[in-house]
């Protein structure tokens, strides 16, 4: 194995469970998740020579994962697979809360744009700055979309029944 193998399968098995989580986040489906950090990390791996910095290589990834997905988003239904019977995928051993379930299919539904806006800022705790730099757009077009992509999660997300 090269140098340049070795350090990518390093880079790889250290990062590739978070980037997951983010496109898990992303997309709703664990499935399309490994689908997209595939196709991130295969990007990076075709410009691991050409990339300047290997120490700053998380925004990198990040700003290839979340483009893959706005991406796939616009190729219409047609070209995307579907799966017919799908089985559960277990990433950990935890079973989720009805918080967090409801929350998951309500982010699911917001706007890509939106929702990669609200994963960015406030799951990967990023700040407009370096959420804007990983969307390539202006720090205001993140504020807009995290300000929109809120109230239409908040509009989703039923609040809690108080106990009487």
């Amino acid at each position: 194995m090269s140098d340049r193998d070795e350090a990518f399968a390093e880079y790889f098995a250290a990062r590739s469970a978070a980037m997951r989580s983010t496109a898990y986040l992303l997309c709703g489906d664990w499935h399309r998740a490994e689908d997209l950090v595939q196709t991130a990390f295969t990007k990076l791996y075709l410009r691991w020579n050409r990339v300047q910095r290997h120490d700053a290589l998380d925004p990198y990834v990040r700003k290839v994962l979340i483009r893959a997905f706005i991406d796939e988003g616009r190729w219409g239904w047609w070209r995307r697979e579907r799966p017919h019977e799908t089985q559960p995928d277990v990433a950990t051993a935890a079973v989720p809360s009805d918080d967090r379930v409801m929350l998951l299919a309500a982010l699911a539904r917001v706007p890509d744009r939106q929702r990669a806006v609200l994963v960015l800022r406030y799951w990967q705790d990023l700040s407009v700055e370096e959420t804007a730099e990983a969307l390539g757009c202006s720090a205001g077009t993140v504020k807009s979309q995290a300000s929109r992509g809120l109230v239409t999660l908040r509009a989703l997300v039923t609040p809690p029944v108080a106990a009487e």
